[in-house]
């Protein structure tokens, strides 16, 4: 199969998200249980440092540490950043500040944000204090962001205070959204392969040494090295070379919207020597095995095939597809 135009460059926009989630011991519990009640605490260490945001284990000793203090809702920017096009998910939605706070009592600072007009209005040294959510969970966000303040120059900082760390209904465990949005461009030998998919066809590209097709392909053989361009169409049917039975449904993702358990499975196709991954539909879970011959189902509309279901053929024999496991 000769090469055909190039085709269009392709790229889109990509996003990986999950919610971590994390249980909370004693020192964690009580910072962010103090922040939905309106109040900082810090944690001291043995040689009286007071740590915020608190630690659980000493920095330098790496003791366990429990003597809760509180801290002020005022301190001192020791460092910052102008940030002025803020993006979804931050603090502000106008241009702000990053800053790293020392709050009052404290010996470490806090990174937040802070809310000024402009970079003019920021400066090491500048004396901030907290402006708290109006609804508070228990949780960082809980402060809203840190804004001027004019210290008041008869008063100095408040001295850590010991506090318990006991509230009424603490907070226990934390869930953190994690997301990364970026812009995927798949290059010329993965861009001819979607184009194909189009097109319900499968095409790799062949190693000019080694003679090994690779689907999907890769620009270059992953064993020789050189780069590929012979393009070459594999399947669409094959083999399944081994698998496994998904019993969690995954969340918040539409086109994953599958009733568990099911199947997926790696599938030597056709003419390739390396195989790729696919869900195996069309049959009980507990009857997909290896050596199971399979075709590519497509639905209306769709740029690469839905599944993979049997094609009525006796299973292979083990060392046609031995390599490829």
């Amino acid at each position: 199969m000769t090469p055909g135009p190039a085709p269009q460059a392709l790229t889109a926009p990509m996003v990986v998200e999950f919610p971590f989630t994390r249980s909370l011991g004693p020192v964690q519990s009580a910072f962010l249980t103090g922040l939905r009640e309106t109040t900082v605490l810090g944690v001291r260490t043995g040689d009286g440092k007071v740590l915020v945001p608190p630690v659980e284990y000493d920095p330098v000793t790496s003791d366990e540490l429990r003597d809760l203090v509180e801290v002020g809702a005022t301190g001192t920017v020791t460092t910052w950043a102008w940030n002025p096009d803020p993006r979804r998910g931050q603090p502000l939605a106008t241009p702000f500040a990053w800053v790293l706070v020392r709050l009052d009592g404290a010996d470490t600072a806090l990174l937040h944000v802070l809310d000024a007009p402009g970079p003019d209005a920021v400066r090491t040294g500048m004396r901030v204090r907290i402006r708290w959510a109006a609804q508070r969970t228990g949780a960082i966000t809980d402060i809203a962001c840190f804004e001027p303040y004019d210290a008041d120059p008869h008063g100095g900082p408040p001295i850590a205070r010991p506090h318990s760390g006991v509230f009424p209904d603490p907070v226990t465990g934390i869930v953190t959204p994690a997301r990364l949005d970026y812009t995927y461009a798949p290059g010329r030998a993965q861009s001819a392969h979607l184009a194909a998919l189009a097109e319900r066809r499968i095409v790799g590209e062949r190693c000019p040494r080694c003679r090994k097709v690779y689907v999907p392909p890769r620009g270059a053989c992953p064993t020789c090295g050189v780069a590929t361009s012979e393009q070459v169409e594999a399947g669409p049917r094959g083999t399944v070379t081994t698998f496994c039975i998904v019993n969690i449904k995954a969340a918040h993702t539409p086109n994953l919207d599958i009733e568990v358990p099911y199947v997926y499975a790696h599938i030597a196709l056709d003419g390739a020597d390396l195989a790729l991954h696919g869900r195996i539909g069309g049959i009980p879970y507990d009857q997909v095995r290896m050596g199971l011959r399979v075709e590519p189902v497509w639905r209306d509309g769709a740029r690469h095939p839905d599944h993979y279901r049997p094609t009525g053929e006796p299973d292979a024999d083990y060392d046609t597809y031995k390599e490829l496991l």
